[in-house]
């Protein structure tokens, strides 16, 4: 069920407009067939007062095409241009208002007002002193004197805000230049001035705030454009870069400036979305190269080159690139210490490099910057578990082989150490002993690093030949009292000692 008080406010929201259209229809107003001035007048003014400007406004178009003479028809729509935000048309109509009616002070008072917001502080005064000097209301006199007293503390101040920029006192002549823009809000002049301020002072985005309104408050200002692409582009920000440079090509093909950076910046944006797609597709070792290119492309901007560093601390991580990636992720780290991604990255390779207390560290200082990140948390906890591991029996150790290491290289790893460590090569009965530890040691690490679901469990710091590790998992010694089943042979077995190969 609708409720009638939701009735009753749609109908009164619609009375107006009924009341216009009921003037149409009955007051004989016959607009579109005799097109009279008076009419376009008297409708324009009551869709105004209806809150429909555009179709006020095309009223007051028809009575000024009517009559151009018409001091009130330019009037009435500098009022709609004004409501609408449109103060470059409105004031045109007010100058014809002016010239059409010299002694019509409302319209030397509003033209005042919009030459004041638009830094035009000589042409402002000129028309408050107009309206001083004729005949104006009290409430026309009041208005044109506090604006025009505002209008001579303008001035010396822009004068002092000049001063102050002319003598590098940038912070001083920001301060001047605030309390002007905050009655001249589409002085460009002041806003451009401001900006230089801000970029000297290092604060980019408020510079970048500023050009973008003078861009939109001057027509064809392919210099406002220019300047927000080379701070976006010394930002590091290539897109927006790009799209800034692009805005200025649309108003001048032929600005030599824009051009030449379009270019520069078109090709360094290019060579950055190929790496990413390197990444995307795995192929790490392309990756560094084209981000290498990048360096070589932007040498001098230092947000380009920590952007490629960053990317290619990232692939070397990724391509199992330990020691490298570490050297790299740490120039990063030494200019942003507190970039989480590349403190991801460089635990990864510490893990890759078996230096797990430096990987807990910076999965430990991360965390501080995002806690609620999982690949963190798995990540310590990985860490803490190959410590601990790694204090206990590392099977990667006992081969000598890193952990990147194929199966080709485990297997050839443990050949050569099982043909030195064989208990037969030792007479001794303590050597023999200890050989005998150290061959058991060698064949778990072969039987472990060579099945890929029992490597998988030690990467992930579990031992698969440990029973409290896999905490009644289905792994469990296989060489304990002895050497059963091991290879074919029994290399501990009573008589004399028939050593076979019989290596996977």
């Amino acid at each position: 069920m609708v409720s009638f008080d939701h009735v009753a406010h749609t109908i009164l929201t619609y009375i107006p407009y009924v009341l216009v259209l009921i003037d149409m229809r009955y007051e004989g107003v016959k607009c579109g067939t005799d097109g009279g001035v008076d009419n376009h007048m008297e409708m324009g003014k009551k869709l105004l007062a209806a809150g429909q400007l555009a179709d006020a406004l095309s009223h007051f178009h028809a009575a000024v095409d009517g009559d151009p003479k018409n001091y009130l028809a330019y009037y009435r729509r500098a009022t709609v241009f004004l409501a609408m935000g449109k103060s470059k048309s409105a004031l045109p109509d007010l100058s014809r208002v002016i010239e059409l009616k010299p002694d019509f002070t409302s319209a030397w008072l509003q033209r005042g007002n919009l030459l004041l917001k638009q830094g035009k502080l000589d042409e402002a005064e000129r028309d408050f002193k107009k309206v001083l000097n004729s005949s104006p209301s009290d409430k026309e006199e009041k208005e044109a004197q506090i604006q025009l007293t505002k209008s001579d503390e303008l001035q010396r101040l822009v004068a002092q805000s000049r001063s102050s920029f002319n003598n590098k006192d940038y912070m001083t002549a920001a301060a001047q230049l605030d309390t002007i823009i905050e009655t001249c809000v589409w002085d460009v002049a002041s806003r451009e001035m401001r900006a230089e301020c801000f970029i000297e002072m290092g604060k980019m985005g408020k510079a970048i705030s500023d050009l973008k309104a003078t861009s939109k408050l001057k027509s064809d200002n392919t210099q406002a454009f220019y300047k927000l692409s080379t701070i976006y582009y010394n930002l590091g920000d290539h897109e927006m870069s790009l799209n800034e440079v692009r805005e200025c090509l649309k108003l001048d093909p032929d600005h030599k400036q824009c051009y030449s950076h379009y270019k520069q910046v078109k090709k360094l944006n290019k060579q950055i979305q190929s790496a990413e797609e390197l990444i995307q597709q795995q192929r790490y070792k392309d990756a560094v190269s084209k981000y290498e290119a990048v360096m070589k492309t932007e040498p001098n901007v230092q947000h380009f080159s920590l952007l490629a560093k960053e990317r290619i601390c990232h692939a070397l991580t990724q391509d199992q690139g330990g020691s490298r990636a570490i050297s790299v992720c740490t120039e990063v780290l030494q200019s942003n210490p507190e970039n989480v991604n590349v403190l991801k990255d460089r635990a990864e390779a510490y893990l890759q490099d078996e230096q797990y207390e430096e990987a807990i560290k910076d999965y430990e200082t991360a965390a501080k910057h995002s806690e609620n990140d999982r690949q963190i948390k798995e990540g310590l906890e990985r860490a803490r578990r190959l410590l601990k591991q790694s204090q206990k029996r590392d099977y990667y150790k006992i081969l000598g082989v890193k952990r990147t290491a194929q199966k080709k290289e485990i297997i050839r790893a443990y050949r050569k150490l099982a043909q030195q460590w064989h208990p037969d090569n030792f007479q001794d009965p303590e050597e023999k002993k200890k050989a005998e530890k150290k061959f058991i040691d060698i064949a778990q690490a072969k039987e472990v690093l060579t099945d890929p679901e029992m490597r998988t469990k030690f990467d992930h710091g579990e031992d698969p030949m440990d029973p409290e590790s896999q905490q009644g998992g289905h792994y469990h010694h296989h060489f304990h009292g002895g050497f059963q089943g091991f290879q074919g042979f029994n290399p501990f077995g009573s008589g004399p000692f028939n050593f076979k190969f019989g290596f996977n």
